[in-house]
């Protein structure tokens, strides 16, 4: 069945909203639903690697792609979960600022070392877990994009870090960096039924991006909250818990949003052929590069 990859972006360039939970737990929950995911850690602290139950290994990153002195499809390691891989982050990749820094073609470095991977159609999914910063890197990265999916907090603070990444898109597309690059969806995280501020919030959010915001929103719970501790993304770690409950729902409603094949307008239905393994994966996207 032709797969037709989709690069999604998650970045927010204020901390503490749930990206890189939401990351891990969107691939996981996406591979639940046999689509084929790889997930890009682009933050040098490395949570996503170490949230899928990897440990960071000096070297294997896409800072060496970056440099050019690796292929990218040697970096993608398998996960203990059917249907998603990583490349995983490691310390070195904080160095990319400076060596981006020089390059005339900085803003096109990420999307053109993704771009084979990308022709290779393996992967439903490509998930950019971006740095909290709006540094060269994350800029490079959205470039990359064909969306951004914005997780955000429900309280006010959050609502500035949303305006700081909308108009990052439309410098992007305006100065012709990634001029197709749209806005996929906002995620409201950490939402508490119990306080009328995150009601608020919500509400002022979806009175200005409508149909943006999707209508599955996370909410604040413990056992998402341990799952990363024990490696885990909370869809595995606890499965009827209720965090687990609402990404299995907002991985549904993103496929529904970003369809990748003809089977994706029925996020539930089973793929006529199964998902690629890690070592067909790789087989095929370096026939791609060479």
């Amino acid at each position: 069945m032709q797969i037709n990859t989709r690069v999604i972006a998650i970045a927010n360039q204020k901390g503490g909203v749930g990206k890189t939970t939401t990351v891990v737990n969107l691939a996981a929950a996406l591979s639940k639903m046999r689509r084929t995911v790889l997930v890009i850690d682009l933050d040098p602290q490395a949570n996503a690697t170490t949230g899928l139950g990897l440990q960071p290994q000096e070297g294997v990153s896409l800072y060496p792609c970056l440099i050019g002195t690796q292929q990218i499809a040697d970096m993608i390691q398998p996960t203990p979960y059917e249907n998603l891989n990583v490349i995983p982050s490691e310390v070195n990749l904080s160095g990319s600022e400076i060596d981006l820094a020089q390059r005339p073609d900085r803003l096109q470095v990420v999307r053109n070392v993704l771009q084979a991977i990308r022709d290779a159609n393996v992967f439903d999914y490509i998930l950019l877990d971006c740095p909290p910063s709006l540094g060269i890197l994350m800029t490079s990265t959205l470039a990359a994009a064909d969306g951004i999916l914005v997780p955000m907090q429900a309280e006010y603070y959050a609502l500035e870090g949303l305006g700081v990444m909308q108009n990052l898109i439309e410098r992007l597309k305006a100065n012709g960096a990634n001029p197709a690059l749209e806005l996929n969806g906002i995620l409201m995280t950490m939402f508490d039924a119990r306080t009328r501020l995150s009601a608020d919030v919500v509400e002022e959010v979806r009175t200005h991006f409508g149909e943006k915001v999707f209508e599955t929103m996370i909410p604040r719970n413990v056992r998402t909250s341990e799952a990363p501790s024990f490696g885990q993304p909370v869809v595995f770690y606890d499965p009827s818990c209720r965090g687990a409950e609402a990404y299995r729902a907002f991985a549904k409603e993103f496929a529904r949003r970003n369809p990748t094949r003809a089977t994706a307008a029925v996020p539930n239905a089973e793929p006529t052929a199964p998902a690629p393994e890690a070592e067909a994966v790789q087989e095929v996207a370096n026939d791609q590069i060479a």
